[in-house]
């Protein structure tokens, strides 16, 4: 097992992370910037560096500087967490070159990965089902009409290296294409330096559903069982569950043996997600592969007693899985919700200082926190703040103790989210499991009276 590593992250991820190493005897990096110099996760480090300037160009995306910092004070492996540099082939590729321990999968699985274009071909050749569309980049917007044409309208308009809902769009006709690509393509660009476009049949109604894998570096891949992530604002996760309370056994089965099988073809190692769109007759179609840690990994490790973040770094120390996929375990019920520093009405960011920060505890609550009472949420990083994650016996009691919890919550100094989680938890169709991809469009977004 490795005796020290960096964490080339910030907030609530690097004291996941840092938390296990602790337990594990692992010395811990940190890595800062000059916006997080007071930041949690500086402080629980047991090393901490400036690496640059507030926005995360000049400093957490600065691989220089943090392959410096990580040769300088002998780190054996890197962490990434998620986002920020953890999808990036060119980091991963960086620190092999370094004899440094990447805990990811290998730097050519991120770049295939990392192009939904490729990705789709990928899995295509391994037997899985894809979303009816085009695995290749398109040249403009006409073009991108005649492939609607072909598939029929309403379309998903995507962009090839986007992530979280960026350069992602819905578009119902040609002429809303017209205007659509130009602007998604120039976002594309401006967020991931890659413009590339391609369109996919839009699934009415479905739920994301994504199965979590672990494979070794030895040949042995498992399945942690599902998530449910199916609610989420501007094409982004907000509150996930697992088990899915749609999923039937043998259909659970099923979507777990394809993620292995395609996680087998890829030759993949570590952990990874592969997220799957399922429809009302819970026919499953890939939607793409994270090459990383979830930002809802504690939902998983809630209903099987795993520590995720410890199985990585076996994993990455060369270590043998140490369970068969019949031995793992599914206990329970685990709902977790993002608690974002924004306006609960527009979804805007909210900075600002946190005066007060009071939160419930007790058995079956988790909290991961990215702030703490005192800290100033920055505009130049994601607002998430925090993570609540209930376990409970069945789905029913967990909804009940999240409802309470949420409402127990204080924070004062910025707007957040919690008025808007509280709503989705205490909404009927929320119990009753109807939580596809357009739950708040369809019972929380205010509809527009028509004037006559």
């Amino acid at each position: 097992m490795f005796k020290k590593i960096l964490i080339a992250n910030r907030g609530e991820i690097a004291i996941r992370v840092m938390r296990t190493c602790r337990n594990l005897g692992i010395k811990t990096i940190a890595v800062y910037s000059e916006a997080d110099a007071q930041a949690p996760h500086v402080k629980f480090a047991d090393e901490a560096y400036l690496i640059g300037g507030s926005r995360v160009n000049e400093s957490y995306l600065n691989v220089e500087k943090i392959m410096e910092v990580a040769k300088i004070y002998e780190a054996e492996a890197i962490h990434p967490g998620y986002g920020l540099l953890s999808e990036n082939e060119n980091f991963a590729r960086r620190c092999e070159q370094e004899g440094i321990k990447f805990i990811g999968p290998p730097p050519e699985v991120i770049a295939k990965m990392g192009s939904k274009i490729e990705s789709r071909r990928a899995m295509k050749e391994a037997g899985v089902s894809v979303v009816p569309g085009i695995s290749y980049p398109l040249k403009d917007a006409a073009e991108a009409i005649k492939v609607a044409s072909e598939i029929g309208y309403p379309i998903m308009l995507k962009a090839s290296a986007g992530g979280g809902g960026i350069g992602m769009q819905i578009v119902h006709n040609d002429e809303a294409l017209i205007k659509a690509f130009a602007g998604n393509q120039k976002r594309a660009t401006d967020f991931f330096g890659d413009g590339a476009m391609y369109v996919e049949k839009y699934i009415e109604n479905p739920r994301h559903i994504e199965i979590q894998v672990l494979a070794d570096e030895h040949g042995n891949t498992v399945y942690l069982w599902e998530r449910e992530c199916s609610i989420q604002r501007r094409h982004q996760k907000v509150v996930e569950e697992a088990p899915s309370p749609f999923l039937d056994e043998e259909t659970r089965r099923i979507m777990g043996e394809v993620a292995v099988n395609a996680t087998k073809s890829l030759q993949y190692k570590n952990a990874g997600t592969i997220e799957f769109l399922v429809d009302e007759a819970k026919n499953f179609y890939f939607l793409e592969m994270n090459t990383r840690l979830q930002v809802e990994h504690p939902v998983t490790e809630e209903i099987t007693g795993l520590d995720l973040v410890e199985e990585q770094l076996k994993v990455a120390s060369g270590q043998v899985l140490s369970f068969k996929q019949e031995e793992i375990k599914r206990m329970g019920h685990a709902i977790e919700v993002r608690i974002y520093a924004e306006d609960p009405k527009t979804f805007f960011p909210s900075p600002g200082t946190i005066n007060k920060l009071r939160m419930p505890d007790g058995e079956g609550i988790r909290h991961e926190l990215a702030v703490e009472e005192g800290s100033t949420v920055t505009p130049f990083y994601d607002p998430m703040i925090a993570k609540l994650i209930i376990h409970d016996s069945n789905r029913e009691l967990a909804i009940d103790r999240l409802h309470q919890i949420l409402n127990q919550y204080e924070v004062e100094g910025i707007k957040t989210n919690i008025p808007m989680l509280i709503q989705v938890v205490s909404h009927p169709a929320f119990r009753n499991g109807d939580t596809t991809t357009n739950f708040v469009e369809k019972y929380l977004t205010p509809k527009k009276v028509k004037k006559n």
